[in-house]
């Protein structure tokens, strides 16, 4: 099963586009995060499979890879956190929704609460250039987010909050 979301990557001040993308197979269980990833990256499989846990989801089992992509470009950070949780859930179909228009950013916690990342605006600003017109990123910095026109920016508090969300269950307001 195969998933696809979109981030963001900070480089200097600019920020790209990063393709998050989930493969589950079938296999003895493992979790690969290629795509040239720094060391935080690579940690997020630990928050990402906590929280996961926490937040009263079940974790996929399988063969699970998730590219960022462009590979050619080493990604920082813990943006990507909520992006990977996402295409777990999306892949392993616990989750439906469209995310072709949106983009995902956020560090997740043990318990499932999403933490500030760096470089939002800078995020916003290239998700907006690329033809984004949906960004989901933490609550307490999504006023950074905001300030740039024809994004709809959605303050993420928690997963089980952003869950609600997206299955129409309990609207978050924008």
């Amino acid at each position: 099963m195969f998933a696809q979301l979109s981030s963001m990557g900070v480089w200097g001040i600019d920020a790209y586009e990063v393709r998050v993308e989930t493969s589950i197979s079938a296999g003895l269980p493992l979790f690969d995060v290629v795509g040239l990833p720094g060391a935080a990256v690579k940690e997020s499989r630990d928050r990402v499979r906590a929280a996961c846990r926490n937040s009263g989801l079940q974790f996929p089992k399988g063969r699970i890879t998730v590219n960022l992509a462009p590979a050619s470009v080493k990604k920082e950070g813990s943006v990507y956190d909520l992006p990977i949780l996402l295409g777990l859930l999306l892949a392993s179909g616990q989750l439906q929704f469209d995310p072709s228009d949106c983009f995902f950013a956020g560090e997740l916690s043990l318990n499932g609460a999403v933490r500030p990342v760096k470089g939002l605006l800078a995020m916003a600003a290239a998700a907006q250039t690329a033809g984004l017109h949906t960004a989901f990123v933490p609550a307490a910095i999504a006023a950074q987010a905001a300030v740039i026109d024809g994004l709809q920016v959605f303050p993420v508090e928690t997963v089980p909050a952003l869950l609600a969300h997206l299955t129409g269950k309990q609207p978050i307001q924008p």
